[in-house]
């Protein structure tokens, strides 16, 4: 499969557990929300990298892979830590979810899921608008 044709099924990939995270939050599957979400932006981010760099990332974590983007972008890297900056707590929040689907007994709360979910978006659109 070509470079071209793995970033297209990663972001498609993404694109879909998006919504679905969308979709489990309505029936109220909070946990299953946040899970989504969480693996919508680890997918697109790792599509953007392997876009960008030929390779594709191996490690799970968000904060890690918005850092590879500061290599890839070095104009952007003023947005990049900003924008970081600005959502650090949601940021961890998020990559708690990764960990906590898997190993720990948390259980989201509506708002704390529509809070997540709503900042997947966002980081897909940011992340989006550096690629462009």
């Amino acid at each position: 499969m070509s470079r071209f044709k793995e970033v297209e099924l990663l972001k498609k990939r993404s694109k879909i557990m998006l919504e679905d995270s969308k979709e489990e939050l309505s029936k109220g599957h909070y946990d299953l929300a946040v899970f989504l979400a969480e693996q919508a932006v680890q997918l697109y981010l790792k599509a953007v990298i392997l876009n960008a760099t030929g390779t594709m990332s191996r490690t799970h974590t968000i904060r890690d892979l918005m850092g590879a983007l500061r290599v890839i972008y070095p104009q952007k890297v003023d947005d990049i830590d900003s924008f970081v900056k600005q959502n650090r707590s949601l940021f961890i929040r998020l990559e708690d979810a990764y960990i906590s689907s898997r190993y720990l007994f948390k259980e989201y709360e509506k708002e704390e899921a529509e809070e997540l979910v709503t900042f997947a978006h966002k980081v897909i659109k940011f992340v989006g608008d550096i690629e462009i």
